[in-house]
């Protein structure tokens, strides 16, 4: 499970590098929606299945609108891909730079750190993630209603910008 995990969060880095280093919204979506399904199977592994389907329901609906906008800001006929040169140049420098980072904590992660939320099952009455269910209706409902309210708010304003005047495009802003 510990391989695994690791596995997961390579995948996590490398989704978060394609979405920082490439310059064309289309693929940087793609990159996010890697990055966004690694993350929730992270939390996953970590014994937070609810949580996990929750917030990757709630990234679902803002990538939805963040695709939306992206394209239609960028109409381009000819995007630059992963296999470009400034992409790849890119690319490298965060890879080097993440690997730097990494490399000065690796001296103090080891194997047995890992602990997963049910990991002393045998001393609780109820599963960890049923009282983080609890926790985040009782103190984050709230800012569960306001964070809907801001994503539908924000898909009327991506639909009014792609409206135009009547056209199907974006004015030139």
């Amino acid at each position: 499970m510990t391989y695994f995990m690791l596995l997961m969060m390579v995948a996590l880095i490398l989704g978060l590098i394609a979405v920082a280093s490439n310059p064309t919204p289309y693929f940087a979506a793609l990159g996010l929606v890697v990055a966004a399904g690694v993350g929730c199977g992270i939390l996953i592994g970590s014994g937070g299945p609810f949580l996990s389907l929750v917030l990757f329901l709630i990234y679902l609906g803002g990538m939805l609108v963040v695709f939306a906008y992206s394209a239609a800001l960028a109409a381009e006929p000819f995007p630059e891909a992963w296999g470009s040169r400034s992409v790849l140049l890119y690319v490298l420098v965060y890879s080097t730079g993440v690997l730097l980072v990494g490399g000065s904590f690796l001296g103090g992660w080891y194997e047995g750190s890992w602990v997963v939320v049910d990991g002393l099952k045998e001393l609780c009455l109820l599963r960890g993630d049923i009282s983080g269910v609890a926790m985040m209706y009782s103190f984050g409902g709230s800012m569960l209603v306001i964070c809907a309210w801001v994503l539908f708010l924000t898909l009327l304003v991506v639909l009014e910008l792609t409206r135009g005047l009547s056209r199907g495009a974006l004015r030139a802003v």
